[in-house]
């Protein structure tokens, strides 16, 4: 089957950094209050979540708003570009964070925490690059951005 828009991987690795930061931004944020607050391991993964769509969508918005869409629009495109995305990077995230043993337990000084946040961003990265190729060669997720602006 034959890519419509013709994705290159250059074009997907673009989409998914931009997921990856509003994704890092609430994720780190979530780990660290949740951490911070002595909050269960399901709530501080729950709080990393909402707050990874949050900046996502967030990050999104804030470029198309600027190209002229109203709020209500431009939220519609955050939802179409960035949803799968975001939740495919969230699933992996936390995946990986949760399976090493003592990472959410291990304490915002702990060398451990930090290292399996970073790795976990790694990884939901790497599985996610293939994904928003897979999308965007098809005019779905990211693609949905650039009719609106340019990066």
């Amino acid at each position: 089957m034959s890519e419509q828009y013709g994705a290159s991987w250059a074009t997907a690795i673009q989409a998914t950094l931009h997921c990856l930061t509003g994704c890092a931004i609430g994720e780190v944020l979530g780990m660290v209050l949740g951490t911070a607050f002595g909050l269960h391991n399901a709530a501080t993964v729950v709080l990393s979540i909402a707050l990874a769509f949050v900046f996502g969508y967030g990050l999104t918005m804030r470029g198309v708003l600027k190209a002229g869409l109203g709020a209500a629009a431009a939220f519609k495109v955050a939802l179409a570009a960035d949803t799968v995305s975001i939740a495919v990077m969230e699933l992996i995230d936390n995946t990986v964070v949760v399976a090493i043993p003592g990472a959410m337990d291990a304490g915002l000084a702990s060398v451990l925490f930090w290292l399996a946040l970073a790795l976990s961003l790694v990884v939901a990265f790497v599985v996610t690059v293939p994904v928003n190729k897979w999308m965007i060669g098809r005019g779905l997720g990211h693609a949905k951005v650039h009719a609106h602006h340019h990066h």
